[in-house]
């Protein structure tokens, strides 16, 4: 099966627990989610860009969509990955393509995790899982509670285990509700192995900042009694990283 790519380029993972690590990303277009500090463009494009060489930022551009085996020979040219990053816009959206995409190196999903039933498709498919967990604040959705119930259903589906590692990361806005972070939290710490908190990273023309360092390190104090709790920004933009 195919899917609309927008781009297949190497670089060093900039979030979570795996910071640093150097990974093959795949990009899809496409997303079923609407959040007001979204910093990725995810219309779909009639071509995909592919780096050229690891860092190089040097692209050439082939006709979208694609396959899943096209893409895995892609990749496979990409030396010394711990793993690829499947990342969007929304993965889960393009089951059928990841179901046929073999790269030959584990798997890392990032996900908003609101479409459970794709996560049963092909949840035994990832070593490596970066769920989101979105606040209120900072959400364009009319039904959050679906989302929510739908969220702590993902991470009960794609969760931590011997095999898979699972971790929620939170992007946290000024004005953010605790009770709504503390609901969520408490909702899935069974499910993962650490939060991470993601203090938000202001976009151009969007009113967006992050809450003070003295609020991030109260939310953290607070949190570290339910599940292991670590502040993270997104490193890959402080230096220019894809």
């Amino acid at each position: 099966m195919k899917a609309p790519i927008r781009e297949i380029f190497c670089s060093v993972q900039g979030e979570g627990p795996y910071t640093g690590v150097r990974q093959a990303f795949v990009r899809f277009a496409g997303c079923n989610l609407d959040c007001v500090y979204c910093d990725t463009p995810v219309d779909r494009t009639e071509q995909c860009k592919v780096e050229q060489g690891c860092g190089t930022q040097n692209f050439k551009k082939i006709d979208n969509p694609l396959r899943g085996d096209g893409v895995s020979e892609i990749v496979r040219k990409y030396e010394g990955l711990h793993s690829v990053s499947l990342t969007g816009g929304e993965p889960l959206l393009y089951t059928n393509f990841i179901q046929g995409f073999s790269p030959g190196v584990p798997l890392y999903l990032e996900s908003n995790m609101s479409l459970p039933e794709r996560a049963k498709e092909v949840a035994d498919m990832f070593k490596y899982v970066a769920g989101d967990f979105k606040l209120k604040a900072g959400f364009n959705l009319d039904n959050y509670d679906e989302y929510f119930d739908d969220m702590v259903e993902c991470f009960k589906i794609l969760k931590n285990t011997d095999e898979r590692d699972c971790f929620c990361k939170i992007v946290v806005l000024d004005g953010f509700d605790m009770q709504n972070l503390l609901e969520g939290v408490n909702k899935i710490k069974d499910y993962i192995s650490m939060i991470v908190l993601q203090p938000v990273t202001p976009v151009d023309g969007r009113d967006v900042r992050p809450p003070t360092v003295e609020k991030m390190m109260e939310i953290q104090k607070t949190l570290q009694d339910i599940k292991e709790t670590r502040i993270m920004p997104q490193s890959h933009i402080m230096w220019g990283a894809l």
